[in-house]
């Protein structure tokens, strides 16, 4: 059989994917994988921007709506859902885009998840100890010996993962990016084009903005109020994501509504920067304006032609 061809939309949030992914999915009469950490959730609506009813109507959309917020999901589930809907969708002829901006749930499902490497308990424990001893930065400095391209991407808060790349450096003498890269090349069962919106800083934070009023506007506050009264408690994972946990806040009487809204665009700007930087690292991503849909276009026939 054929590789599946896959057309990936990316990009930070509020940038406009959806907008872009149906124009695009209906126009090559395709279907679209959401690639959402949170759309996964059922009741979860309007913080994350779900495409509504009429835009699904438009498009056919896989992996929303599939679980309820009490229950487990991580990137490993979303790669086996979403692998088996992009091969039974090839079977029938029709081409995958794979819409969304988590990263690292794209990267699960285009290439697997790495896992080659054993953990050792004992180095592990050793670096935990060794991590709080020198501090955060200390520590990252120390990886960023052995390892710069992770060290590069990851904060120096991020202790879990620092300790997790310095035990395989340590298990294997690779830096975990370079392991990282020899996995993502023996494991490529699609045809990818991976495509990137991006526009200037300024403009996206403005635009990140009004979208949180939208958002607000909406009903978000009684979204959550509605969660919390169905037993979904604020400790859930789900829960705690952007715009449900400011919320609930609110709710709990632990914010005021100004400070409410403040730091929700705040954090949904640097989850933004976030997100930027996590794609900015793919080599293979291809970078647009969400106004040059011709361009995109052209990048998709000439794929489906090289590619068949």
């Amino acid at each position: 059989m054929t590789k599946p061809n896959i057309v990936v939309i990316c990009g930070p949030t509020g940038i406009g994917k959806t907008a872009v992914g149906i124009e695009l999915a209906r126009e090559f009469a395709s279907e679209i994988i959401s690639a959402d950490s949170m759309q996964v959730y059922k009741h979860m609506d309007i913080g994350t921007a779900k495409a509504t009813l009429e835009e699904q109507a438009q498009v056919p959309h896989h992996l929303i709506n599939i679980i309820e917020p009490d229950q487990p999901f991580d990137a490993a589930k979303f790669a086996k859902m979403g692998r088996e809907k992009v091969m039974a969708l090839h079977e029938q002829q029709t081409h995958s885009f794979v819409v969304g901006g988590t990263g690292f749930y794209i990267k699960a499902l285009a290439h697997g998840l790495f896992s080659a490497t054993p953990s050792d308990i004992r180095i592990r424990t050793r670096l935990k100890q060794e991590a709080a001893t020198q501090g955060p930065d200390r520590f990252h400095r120390r990886l960023a010996e052995c390892d710069p391209d992770t060290a590069e991407r990851l904060h120096p808060n991020d202790i879990f993962r620092i300790v997790r790349a310095l035990e395989v450096y340590e298990l294997t003498g690779k830096p975990i990016s370079e392991c990282h890269h020899e996995h993502r090349f023996a494991d490529q069962p699609f045809n990818l084009l991976k495509i990137g919106l991006h526009m200037e800083r300024d403009a996206l934070y403005e635009r990140i903005n009004q979208r949180v009023d939208l958002m607000v506007g909406a009903g978000l506050l009684d979204e959550v109020r509605h969660l919390l009264a169905m037993g979904y408690g604020e400790e859930l994972k789900p829960m705690q994501s952007i715009g449900y946990r400011h919320m609930t806040d609110f709710v709990m009487g632990r914010l005021s509504w100004d400070e409410v809204l403040r730091t929700l665009k705040r954090d949904t700007r640097r989850y933004a920067r976030r997100q930027m930087m996590w794609f900015k690292a793919d080599p293979n991503i291809r970078w647009t304006s969400p106004e040059r849909l011709g361009d995109v276009r052209a990048w998709i026939d000439q794929h489906f032609d090289l590619c068949g």
